[in-house]
């Protein structure tokens, strides 16, 4: 069965994630369109580094094909960002990226796209879903993908230098130009190397890369840029004393940093460092977006500029969505993802990077020393996440206890007010808020804290994890 999670659909390979799977999403999509009037359109299809990621981009164009639609393929693996982008530039309703993210190696999967680039609403996806559903794999139309390509149907393409163009347009090339930046950059197997490469070697970086050649295992770790995966980095940065490191996950639209000092940058962190950057060195301004999981200094931050911070679900497109709505400079999630006015509408960790490499430059002020000057205005608050693996039958079991149940853990902490809508959110008197919810891309249970104190922070999440797994307790 076809069905979509917050960041498309995902299933491991050779269990839900099969030929005949992808055919059917790619079919539900068809039908779609033809209800919606779209006949013979061109839609948009990439593909990342995964094991079988380019054979499943050419079975969903031969279902396109075979439905009569023309396919803009993008003929080599390719950041999920790039794709975005190409389907805005084309114009196209419709786009498909091959891809499971940073889900582990054995998962693979499917990104959807509309019009302008934007991530497929839960509506887009839930009538990609009944059409699937409905449909007989046996009789799904199809054409060779060789005798589409000879026929037409099928364009390749490799719009890269278009895309790296409009970053390089986007920053100030010549100020990282006069920073004489050295860079450690860490593609974690994926697709973002080569685009990284070419973006900060024009900027004139000196660069030290790890982990950029292709290899659809990562290496034997998630493809996912956090304290744990990225600690030989860490060292690459101290031992070649780097002025930062980059890192990217698996299909490059999630951003990491490490410091000058070697330290992981947390994305919460990222995303106060480059809204303040935004405002105060750049002078724009506006409101910006967070999911539920973020970090609240964000909203002091904004507070301080007279600004707005929006709370949105988790799932980026919420957070595109709300952008557009409000006009707002950056969106984005603790997990990375991060976008800004005026470029893609998706989260991407290209242009991240290059943002954060000319505020490095611009402000003439290393990572560590920018977010002391920000928490020496906004205060400190210490976050805290993690996450348990569950079965479904367990899944169940917590849905109906925390939602249907109503049940939180004993807090040490008088409770200002919850919010059930995405998850269990509890927000305290004084301000610390902790949150547990279902994870829409993994069998995970995720929760995340923030307070004054580090302790408190630890303290909130373990009582979620008290009454959610209390054999362990």
């Amino acid at each position: 069965m076809i069905k979509f999670g917050t960041g498309g659909w995902r299933a491991i390979i050779a269990d839900e994630f099969t030929k005949t799977n992808l055919r059917l999403l790619t079919a539900g999509l068809c039908e779609l369109m033809l209800a919606q009037g779209l006949d013979g359109a061109e839609v948009c299809v990439g593909y990342d580094r995964r094991f079988l990621s380019k054979e499943s981009a050419h079975w969903a164009a031969e279902v396109l094909s075979g439905y009569g639609f023309q396919t803009y393929m993008i003929n080599r693996s390719s950041p999920t960002p790039l794709i975005m982008f190409m389907v805005r530039e084309r114009n196209v309703p419709y786009g498909m990226a091959i891809t499971a993210s940073h889900n582990p190696a054995t998962y693979n999967g499917v990104k959807v796209f509309t019009q302008g680039g934007r991530d497929a609403s839960p509506e887009v996806t839930d009538e990609i879903e009944k059409y699937a559903a409905r449909l007989d794999p046996a009789q799904i139309p199809s054409v060779d993908y060789d005798l589409a390509l000879q026929q037409g149907l099928v364009l390749e393409d490799n719009p890269t230098n278009d895309y790296l163009d409009c970053i390089l347009d986007s920053v100030d090339v010549n100020a990282i130009k006069k920073a004489h930046l050295r860079i450690g950059l860490d593609p974690l197997y994926g697709v973002s190397q080569s685009c990284l490469r070419t973006v900060l070697t024009t900027c004139r970086c000196d660069l030290e890369v790890i982990h950029d050649i292709h290899d659809t295992l990562f290496g034997g770790k998630l493809p996912t840029p956090t304290a744990e995966t990225l600690i030989p980095l860490e060292q690459l940065v101290v031992d070649r004393r780097c002025d930062f490191g980059l890192a990217t996950d698996g299909d490059a639209d999630r951003i990491a940093v490490i410091d000058d000092n070697g330290f992981f940058v947390h994305p919460n962190q990222l995303l106060v460092l480059l809204y303040y950057y935004l405002v105060k060195y750049h002078g724009w301004k506006g409101d910006c977006v967070r999911n539920n999981s973020t970090t609240h200094l964000l909203d002091k931050v904004a507070e301080g500029f007279g600004q707005k911070c929006h709370e949105v679900p988790v799932g980026f497109k919420y957070v595109s969505a709300k952008m557009a709505e409000t006009d707002a400079i950056i969106g984005g999630e603790s997990s990375g993802g991060l976008t800004v006015r005026g470029h893609i509408s998706g989260k991407d960790g290209i242009y991240a990077a290059a943002l954060i490499t000319e505020m490095v430059a611009v402000t003439g002020k290393s990572v560590s020393a920018l977010y002391d000057e920000i928490c020496g205005l906004y205060g400190f608050w210490a976050y805290e996440d993690g996450d348990i693996r569950v079965k479904p039958e367990r899944k169940e079991e917590l849905k109906k206890l925390i939602f249907e149940a109503e049940m939180i853990p004993e807090f040490d902490k008088k409770i200002a007010r919850i919010d059930r809508s995405d998850g269990c959110k509890v927000w305290f008197e004084d301000g610390s808020w902790c949150i547990c919810r279902f994870s829409g891309t993994e069998p995970l249970l995720r929760f995340a804290a923030e307070a004054l104190e580090a302790e408190d922070a630890k303290r909130y999440i373990a009582a979620w994890k008290a009454i959610c797994i209390p054999d362990e307790a």
